[in-house]
């Protein structure tokens, strides 16, 4: 099933990025065409996976009827377990099938991704192939521009200097789509090291 949705979803991902490009070139960085091609020919397939899918899903079940002050309360709690031995918010992200899966697609990447995570609904994070700073992306461009623009929602961000692996890389953003229903239900980040993308 994977074989045949692949295609599938690149065609109509290819047709979400020409659309996205033509409202945000003002916004791009200057790896912005290798950033969208790495999207199309990569995440476009990540984004179907079942285990993706299962994963944001499960958690929009949990996490749809929360409010803010609970989103701030666990954002807060995330923060403050990053570097700590007992992490009860964010070892369950990390230690899911789908955190395992993305973890296993930064090591086959050969450096070209330094980091990747997937949100749900509400921009909480679902699934992490390593710690984020926070829990909650619901406040940031990667999450605004990508699901909150609808199933065709992409964001490229600025490139940045990351202190944890000493490299250049600057994040895309796109939305999931369930593939049953159409629906967005979420949102991926990928952080591309820009060195790889030249």
């Amino acid at each position: 099933m994977k074989n045949f949705l692949a295609p599938i979803a690149a065609l109509l991902l290819g047709g979400a990025l020409c659309a996205a490009s033509a409202g945000s070139a003002a916004a791009d960085n200057d790896f912005a065409p290798q950033m969208r091609a790495e999207l199309a020919n990569t995440l476009s397939r990540w984004i179907e996976d079942p285990v993706i899918v299962a994963a944001v899903k499960a958690q929009n079940a949990k996490t749809a009827g929360y409010d803010q002050a609970k989103i701030d309360a666990l954002d807060a709690a995330w923060s403050h377990e990053v570097g700590k031995e007992d992490t009860p918010t964010i070892s369950p992200v990390l230690d899911n099938a789908a955190s395992r899966f993305l973890r296993d697609k930064v090591a086959a990447s050969d450096g070209r991704i330094i980091e990747v995570f997937v949100m749900d609904a509400k921009g909480l994070n679902v699934a992490a192939a390593a710690p984020t700073s926070d829990y909650w992306q619901g406040d940031e461009a990667k999450f605004q521009n990508s699901f909150g623009k609808g199933k065709d929602g992409v964001d490229i961000g600025d490139v940045e200097f990351d202190e944890s692996s000493q490299t250049y890389l600057a994040q895309i953003s796109s939305t999931i789509t369930d593939p049953e229903s159409g629906t967005p239900i979420g949102a991926i980040t990928i952080g591309l090291n820009t060195e790889a993308l030249q």
